[in-house]
């Protein structure tokens, strides 16, 4: 895949680092101290400029970019880069690191495809590790407090052959539908999620990645 990481930081060099070993990346940094040393620590395509600013990104190639990442310390810049690979160059699949757990909510109303906090599992998404389609939003309501989302669960899942009723979910979240081999299940405290299930839940919007975690599992930092 092609990817365009926007943000230099710890974040951007490890997603970089990960990535880098089965992708063409392309990392964004604005300050050039940082961009000089990282250049010289990984074996990708460092350029030193404002993601923000659209010609920067036209040389960072996003006309061809199959993923956008933006994980700079700044929520606002994060937000604008994702709009402008959606809106401006119909990039496929935008991700964005929030850093303020409040602004999660408002990511997703403004077009973010996966807005996280955490690096090891925007990693983990980018990677196809779990794939796209394992942790979709299928719409909102409620004036955006709550989401319906469809998890399919992979093998590592921690809940497999677990009860629903012995499920741990984050506050206001349930289970409201199983999906296997096509048929609909409606959950049951003694029914037994199964590898490939997918999952319809409902959760606060707020809660999205916290789902994430409870059905895909933890990821550790590499």
């Amino acid at each position: 895949m092609n990817i365009i990481i926007v943000g230099g930081g710890n974040v951007g060099y490890n997603l970089a680092e990960r990535l880098s070993s089965s992708n063409y990346v392309t990392l964004i940094e604005k300050d050039p101290d940082i961009g000089r040393r990282l250049a010289g620590k990984i074996n990708i395509l460092v350029m030193q400029g404002d993601g923000c600013d659209t010609n920067i990104l036209k040389q960072a190639g996003i006309n061809k970019a199959d993923i956008v990442a933006a994980v700079t310390g700044s929520d606002v810049d994060n937000l604008v880069v994702c709009q402008i690979a959606k809106d401006i160059f119909h990039v496929k699949r935008t991700v964005a690191k929030v850093n303020d757990p409040k602004n999660e909510k408002i990511f997703y109303q403004l077009g973010v495809d996966v807005a996280i906090g955490s690096t090891a599992i925007i990693a983990k998404v980018i990677e196809d590790e779990v794939s796209w389609d394992d942790f979709i939003n299928l719409f909102t309501f409620k004036r955006g407090n709550l989401s319906i989302v469809r998890v399919d669960l992979p093998e590592t899942s921690p809940v497999l052959n677990a009860a629903v009723g012995n499920i741990k979910l984050p506050e206001d979240s349930v289970l409201v539908a199983i999906i296997r081999n096509g048929e609909i299940m409606i959950p049951r405290n003694n029914s037994v999620l199964k590898e490939k299930d997918e999952v319809i839940a409902i959760t606060k919007m707020e809660n999205e990645s916290l789902l994430f975690k409870s059905l895909i599992g933890e990821v550790t930092e590499k």
